[in-house]
């Protein structure tokens, strides 16, 4: 299964905006300050046209941690889909459901709340589901299995340190513990700050 891999820091400080990808500490950095990782940062050249769309679409990849061939085909549904096509892509991957652990408040990392769902300890309307690109519907109930050792995971996610708050879309219970989808995704919940536009234009050449 594909993933994520390497210094997750170095991500976030190349794209200029803290990407959560780490938790803890990190939560709080900004990144915008900083440079870009490697030893020749203060040397790169000004940034071409092409560069600024390809910034933006692989910040977006990184904030939902998909790779390039994924994240290909959810703009080729969002590309079919009626409306607008930036909206789309980015309400497609808003709905993924190592996400909406993420937005629920029981991972403080996107890639922890991958983990949760691939080790077991996540229930779909009653059925177990191990698959973290899992698209959601309004009207599921997402829950942590019974077992003692899923319900004191999510648990002590809760506990951990996060900076999203809880989009209306989704609605957290306590029993059992987890939540609902009370709706579809909506593009101005999108917590990062990305121009989808941008992603369209280089993703259709």
């Amino acid at each position: 299964m594909a993933r994520l891999i390497g210094r997750k820091v170095a991500l976030s400080r190349r794209e200029g905006v803290n990407l959560h990808l780490k938790g803890g500490k990190w939560e709080s950095v900004d990144f915008g300050g900083e440079k870009p990782p490697g030893v020749h940062a203060d040397r790169r050249p000004r940034q071409t046209d092409y560069g600024v769309h390809l910034r933006e679409k692989q910040k977006c990849k990184r904030w939902y941690g998909v790779l390039e061939r994924q994240f290909r085909r959810y703009f080729e549904t969002a590309l079919a889909m009626p409306g607008n096509t930036g909206q789309n892509l980015l309400i497609l991957l808003e709905g993924r459901l190592d996400n909406v652990i993420y937005r629920l408040g029981f991972a403080s990392t996107r890639t922890f709340a991958r983990q949760m769902i691939v080790h077991r300890h996540v229930l779909v309307d009653g059925k177990r589901v191990t698959i973290p690109s899992w698209a959601v519907k309004p009207g599921m109930k997402i829950e942590f299995a019974a077992r003692e050792a899923s319900q004191k995971l999510g648990k002590t996610g809760l506990d951990l340190p996060k900076t999203d708050s809880l989009p209306s879309w989704l609605q957290r219970t306590d029993s059992p513990m987890g939540g609902v989808v009370v709706s579809k995704p909506t593009r101005e919940e999108v917590s990062i700050a990305i121009k989808e536009q941008l992603i369209v234009e280089l993703c259709s050449k």
